[in-house]
């Protein structure tokens, strides 16, 4: 039986790494008013984002609440605020922005995501 060779590199130094979800303030503001709002049992539940197949361009944005993260999720953590990303969403998120915006008509969540390639005419999927 042969031994094997190892060779062993130095590695320049690790480099921050950047969040692969920013929130603006509003959106922060927004999750801190609803936590704040919920029920007892529900207080410990953390927004968790996704991504799924549907619509007319293809994907569409999951929002839901989670009592714990799941092994490969993404933790997000930003002025107090922790929100998830589903592993499987994370690749499409990185680098996006939420945001609330609250008119006359609608208040939602906004995501400004740089990797869309086309949305559908409502605005509710997307092409990456």
């Amino acid at each position: 039986m042969s031994a094997a060779r190892v060779m062993v590199r130095m590695a320049p130094a690790l480099k921050g790494r950047r969040s692969p979800l920013t929130l603006t303030q509003a959106a922060v503001q927004r999750l801190k008013e609803l936590q704040n709002n919920s029920s007892s049992e529900d207080k410990n539940k953390t927004l968790k984002i996704g991504i799924q197949g549907k619509g007319c361009s293809g994907n569409a944005y999951t929002l839901s609440w989670v009592d714990a993260a799941k092994k490969f999720d993404e933790k997000v953590t930003q002025d107090g605020v922790t929100v998830l990303i589903d592993s499987k969403a994370l690749l499409t998120l990185i680098g996006t922005e939420m945001d609330w915006f609250e008119g006359k008509l609608a208040s939602q969540f906004v995501f400004n995501n740089p990797n869309i390639k086309g949305a559908c005419g409502c605005g509710e999927s997307f092409l990456v």
